[in-house]
């Protein structure tokens, strides 16, 4: 499998070979769906909490006598159903943590990029390189390749100098998101309307989720 690829300034430069087990695979979309919605369980921090009858304050003397008021009874004024009283069946800390085995969540990031690939969402580059951390140069990148509507995500292989230049350029657009290509995941991939992937960031994918690869992607803890 080939495709076009481009150059920092949208010119297209020649062809580059895909591997078909990242890029041309059926898109699974239950899996997809699985995988979204883990990263959206595993994102609730599970602190909420709420006293119950036995928790609040308040006396636990019986209101008034059980008969004869002609009233309903009532045995105390922490109840849930008077003003100040505990709640019912209310939240409590807990873990709302999910899991999926490593070959579903890697063959659902394996889906959302064929997806986007076939979609003709992926702008593949030779490499991104700005000499200063700038806006204007991310917004120059941006109208070179004709994503000046909807979301960008910009994919670097590493956290080095040259791609915190570039990270920083494009803090400032609330439209578009870098991401290291070992976090890669289903959510981002799937939220951004195009998606700019240099050779390098493909190397770092390859290596965790192609064919035959063993280490498990950091985006696999999520």
């Amino acid at each position: 499998m080939q495709a076009t690829l481009y150059n920092q300034g949208g010119e297209q430069i020649g062809l580059i070979d895909l591997n078909d087990y990242l890029f041309g695979v059926t898109p699974n979309v239950p899996l997809m769906h699985q995988y979204v919605v883990m990263q959206a369980a595993n994102k609730r921090q599970g602190t909420q909490s709420t006293k119950g009858r036995g928790e609040v304050k308040g006396s636990t003397r019986k209101i008034y006598r059980q008969k004869g008021t002609g009233r309903a009874r009532q045995g105390t004024i922490r109840a849930p159903h008077h003003m100040g009283g505990g709640i019912a069946h209310g939240p409590h800390p807990r873990s709302y943590r999910l899991n999926m085995p490593r070959k579903m969540r890697r063959l659902a990031v394996r889906s959302a990029l064929s997806a986007k690939y076939a979609a003709a969402a992926i702008r593949f580059v030779d490499s991104l390189a700005f000499e200063r951390p700038r806006t204007k140069d991310a917004l120059a990148l941006l109208a070179a390749h004709g994503f000046t509507t909807g979301k960008t995500l910009i994919v670097v292989d590493s956290k080095n100098e040259q791609n915190q230049i570039v990270q920083r350029s494009a803090n400032n657009l609330p439209h578009v998101k870098t991401l290291l290509a070992s976090y890669l995941n289903v959510r981002d991939l799937l939220q951004f309307d195009h998606i700019i992937l240099p050779q390098a960031a493909i190397a770092v994918i390859e290596g965790i989720l192609g064919n035959g690869a063993g280490a498990a992607a950091a985006s696999e803890e999520e």
